[in-house]
């Protein structure tokens, strides 16, 4: 298992860890460069003082009286000046063509101590008087001799060093810079998450009161409002289920008790048991329609729709609906009025799901109609639309909010579960069911031209 990090302390370290390496290469990078920049440039004068030299000690071999003034060749970005002793094969000092006496016999004795002599192209080598860039070639008058060439660059490398002690200090003020504005932005970042978790906690143990909070940060500041949403959502749900579970319990209890009543009466003897049976069935029926509308409307909810869908021709399905409920249409002397397309209207949806739908939506427009109920179903451009339509009294203004939650009953209505699965069928296709009131109630629902398109391919 990984070892767990707070966030500031991962923030803090990762951010100083990042600012270090950086200042580091930099450093390095410098370093590198301005000491190849000196070897460079050191190396190309001791190269031509070597040259040089070498030159005029031929030419003054050949023509003694010839005198050749040297050369110093002095650097002029370095400000360097070259000098050049003659050492034989042992390192033993011979001459001072150039240069002072003593920085001439320090640099002999190291070579004597060193012992054999060779060809040196660039070396640095430290005596008491400072440092020094040499190089050393083969005396082109003198077998056994060697001319060496070097170059002060004591204050160079002073000056490179007093860089480096500037950038020390620059990288040391960095760090701990670093380390105080990291400091800042982890618990800035920080102390937000923790508030937000601990809200999240607080949702998590069932406390959905909603806080105040605010953030600089605008990314914090919309979860903080996603979170205060998301607690009035599930506060607004946890009453809806309580009003749920409180409507279930009382829906139940009036035919369970009806039942249970006729039952004692038929038990003792003080009602006519015939009588009192035919009650016990209705209320059975009722009670059983009830709890099969309680469980389709659980599984519509959950997305368990049993049974794949198929296209549905929405004119038959309309047309069987009223059928079916035409016993008490003609008991109440409805009458219907049809405006369909005559082409087919397509629809991918379950059967059951489209009596469902449409079963609830006449059977509540006969409920309510005085004289007529009007359908409708059309294919449009963009959607299908079907419309069922009374001329009965209209919806309440109170009641249009709440029209299709569950168990919500408007006046004379039976259980409220009836326009609540009509909804979740709509909304399951994809579509949305609409009430309102045009001389009397009317209730729209709106199929999407995708979902239409399934149909017509099927």
């Amino acid at each position: 298992m990984k070892r767990k990090w707070h966030i500031q302390k991962r923030i803090l370290l990762t951010l100083s860890g990042l600012t270090c390496a950086l200042l580091l290469v930099v450093a390095l990078a410098f370093n590198l460069s301005v000491r190849g920049y000196i070897r460079s440039r050191v190396s190309a004068q001791l190269a031509t003082v070597s040259r040089d030299v070498s030159e005029q000690r031929r030419d003054n071999a050949g023509n003694p009286k010839a005198g050749r003034p040297f050369d110093e060749h002095t650097d002029r970005i370095t400000g360097t000046q070259g000098n050049v002793l003659i050492l034989n094969e042992d390192g033993a000092l011979l001459s001072i063509l150039h240069g002072s006496e003593t920085v001439g016999r320090e640099l002999a004795s190291f070579f004597h101590d060193q012992g054999q002599m060779e060809d040196i192209s660039y070396k640095v080598v430290g005596t008491d008087s400072g440092s020094y860039a040499v190089s050393a070639v083969s005396d082109p008058v003198k077998e056994g001799q060697y001319l060496l060439a070097y170059v002060d660059v004591t204050s160079l490398l002073a000056l490179t060093g007093r860089i480096n002690l500037v950038l020390l200090i620059v990288i040391i003020s960095a760090i701990l810079l670093s380390l105080f504005l990291s400091r800042r932005f982890s618990h800035s970042l920080a102390e937000p998450v923790q508030g937000l978790s601990d809200f999240a906690a607080e949702i998590g143990s069932g406390n959905l009161a909603t806080r105040e909070m605010h953030f600089r940060d605008v990314e914090f500041e919309s979860l903080a409002e996603s979170m205060n949403r998301m607690a009035s959502e599930l506060q607004e749900a946890k009453q809806r289920q309580e009003t749920f579970f409180q409507n279930v319990s009382h829906e139940l209890r009036t035919p369970l008790t009806s039942i249970r009543g006729n039952a004692e009466g038929i038990v003792y003897d003080i009602m006519e048991p015939k009588q009192a049976a035919k009650v016990i069935l209705s209320e059975s029926d009722k009670l059983g329609g009830m709890v099969e509308d309680i469980l389709y409307l659980s599984r519509m909810g959950k997305g368990r729709a049993e049974g794949a869908a198929e296209a549905v021709d929405l004119r038959d399905a309309l047309s069987l609906c009223v059928s079916e409920l035409d016993t008490e249409v003609k008991k109440k002397g409805l009458s219907f009025q049809y405006d369909f397309d005559e082409v087919p209207v397509l629809l991918p949806i379950r059967e059951q799901d489209a009596e469902r739908l449409f079963g609830n939506l006449i059977s509540n427009a006969v409920r309510y109609a005085r004289k007529e109920i009007r359908l409708s179903c059309h294919r449009g451009v963009d959607a299908v639309t079907v419309s069922v339509a009374d001329d009965g009294p209209g919806i309440a203004e109170e009641d249009l909010p709440h029209i299709f939650e569950r168990f919500y009953k408007g006046k004379d209505g039976k259980h409220g579960i009836g326009l609540a699965i009509a909804e979740a069928v709509v909304r399951t296709c994809g579509g949305i069911l609409r009430a309102r009131n045009e001389n009397g109630a009317l209730f729209e629902a709106v199929f999407p031209a995708e979902e239409v398109q399934k149909g017509a391919d099927r």
